[in-house]
């Protein structure tokens, strides 16, 4: 192919792929969102060439002024919404940011008590990522499938006897809070540190629609940026303890990260800013939409996950749909009608089920930006409906489906301000 015949290819395919899941697509994906116009134009900028190594005000470059005021604003801004005046920006993922926390932590050898796979583990939180990778040894705490959470009188046990360096609640797939008072006090008690992944439930915690672990006792949190906080692809820390912040800061850079993709962070600052404005309307919007979408799909006859308890109190919904064909199938048939979710495994699966597991899961958080609310939840949950138990041909319900969405096309919750000068009104 000519270099004209693959430039070609390569716009038709960006194209094709932003007209899909913006204008057609009803994405459902728990870790995805979309920024608002404001955050998209700050993140086109010439930050993106640029470095900053080091800590803002003392890198080891030239050349960074703006950014050094950009970083500490954000720092504080995001400091602002979650109660702590030491936050670290600097990883550009979440598994960046538990790799450095772990790192400075423990030794290789050490032992870290995480949550178990069924209440949500991540995989950086197990000896398969990040943990694995750092040499410390993963001891599962017992899981209560009742309650589908952390056994917390078997954890408190296990701690004891253990005695780890650290123990990690959060995680991936959770549907209800873990409990960080009680596993706090036990790890504290054996001379140990609590971590919580907040990658997921992040934007629920500055919205004050999940509860904050630094205010339960967890001594140090990360994060995502752009799940249910609605920001560019990145990662961050949050600290009780300044020691402890000190330490993971010299960890970060040089042994984590070189220089952290400074163009996301204007636009993470504008987001935190959307959300210190529209946060908290944003945040239980989602947990409404994730609930009355979990009650809808269990009135037509689907097994969602968490009935006894409510469903869900968090952005996401679980579905078993073993019976009905498997994750993989279920996934795959509602792609084929521009319906984004994925499959996963679900409390009973065996880890080597993961290439065909027996649930999905779904995530409002991006429907909720555009705008849903929960009578869209309902539409949604019919759409599942026809699709996986009526199995009606994909190809039939699709042509709804984009009808559908055309009429939620504007990102809401956000700022809007016209005056912003992009890379690309420079270069004209």
């Amino acid at each position: 192919m000519s270099v004209k015949d693959l430039l070609e290819t390569v716009i038709g395919l960006v194209n094709e792929h932003n007209a899909w899941r913006l204008t057609r697509a009803i994405n459902m994906i728990a870790s995805e969102n979309v920024m608002s116009p404001l955050a998209l134009k700050a993140y086109v900028s010439d930050f993106m060439f640029r470095y900053a190594e080091g800590k803002p005000f003392k890198r080891y470059y030239q050349g960074t002024k703006y950014i050094d005021e950009l970083e500490v604003l954000t720092e504080k801004v995001i400091g602002s919404l979650i109660g702590s005046s030491m936050v670290e920006l600097r990883p550009t993922s979440g598994t960046l940011a538990n790799a450095a926390v772990f790192r400075v932590l423990a030794e290789p050898g050490d032992a870290a008590v995480i949550a178990p796979v069924q209440a949500g583990a991540h995989v950086s939180h197990t000896r398969f990522g990040t943990l694995g990778a750092l040499s410390i040894r993963q001891v599962d705490m017992p899981y209560d499938a009742e309650n589908m959470n952390v056994d917390v009188d078997g954890a408190v046990k296990l701690i004891r006897e253990v005695r780890p360096k650290f123990a990690v609640l959060g995680g991936s797939v959770y549907l209800f809070p873990h409990p960080v008072k009680e596993i706090a006090e036990a790890v504290h008690e054996v001379g140990g540190k609590l971590v919580y992944d907040a990658a997921h439930v992040f934007g629920l915690i500055c919205g004050k629609a999940w509860p904050n672990p630094l205010e339960r006792g967890a001594d140090v949190m990360t994060a995502s940026t752009h799940k249910t906080f609605p920001g560019p692809q990145g990662g961050l820390i949050a600290f009780r303890d300044e020691q402890l912040y000190k330490a993971v800061g010299k960890t970060v850079f040089p042994w984590f990260v070189s220089n952290h993709h400074l163009h996301r962070i204007p636009a993470t600052l504008i987001t935190a800013l959307e959300m210190k404005e529209y946060g908290e309307e944003y945040a239980h919007q989602i947990v409404r939409n994730s609930r009355r979408l979990a009650e809808e799909l269990s009135a037509r006859g689907f097994k969602v996950l968490g009935e006894r308890l409510g469903y869900t109190r968090s952005h996401q919904v679980v579905v078993n749909v073993r019976e009905l064909g498997g994750g993989a199938w279920a996934a795959k048939t509602l792609e084929e009608a521009d319906i984004i979710v994925n499959k996963n495994l679900l409390p009973m699966d065996p880890p080597e089920a993961v290439k065909d597991p027996s649930g999905i899961r779904i995530g409002t958080q991006e429907v909720t930006r555009l705008g849903m609310k929960e009578g869209e939840m309902e539409v949604i949950a019919d759409f599942l409906y026809r699709l996986l138990i009526k199995r009606e041909e994909p190809q039939k319900v699709r042509e709804e489906v984009h009808a559908f969405r055309k009429g939620y096309m504007e990102v809401k919750y956000s700022l809007k301000e016209d005056r912003l000068i992009t890379v690309l009104d420079l270069l004209k």
